[in-house]
């Protein structure tokens, strides 16, 4: 089990609806450590995946190269977007 915070620094949080019948979800800009990166979660537990935005910007989205441990971020993540909702 991991003791040191994953998401050091949540830059921006956002909702997105994906259409008229898709899944919504949310996209989250945050550090972790001196990265830059990204987070998708969606409403459903289990459903996260997160980018390191330059390597995205380097058009690196290689599995294994820019590929991270959603499932060690989510908890963070639903956690910033929880907050993220209570101050809308």
């Amino acid at each position: 089990m991991r003791n040191e915070n994953l998401v050091t620094k949540v830059i921006d949080i956002q909702y997105h609806r994906n259409g008229i019948a898709g899944a919504g979800f949310h996209v989250i800009l945050f550090k972790s450590g001196k990265q830059n990166m990204m987070g998708v979660v969606f409403e459903d537990g289990g459903y996260c995946a997160v980018f390191d935005t330059d390597m995205l910007n380097a058009g690196n989205i290689k599995f294994g190269s820019n590929s991270w441990r959603g499932d060690n971020y989510e908890p963070e993540l639903r956690n910033a977007i929880k907050k993220y909702r209570d101050n809308l």
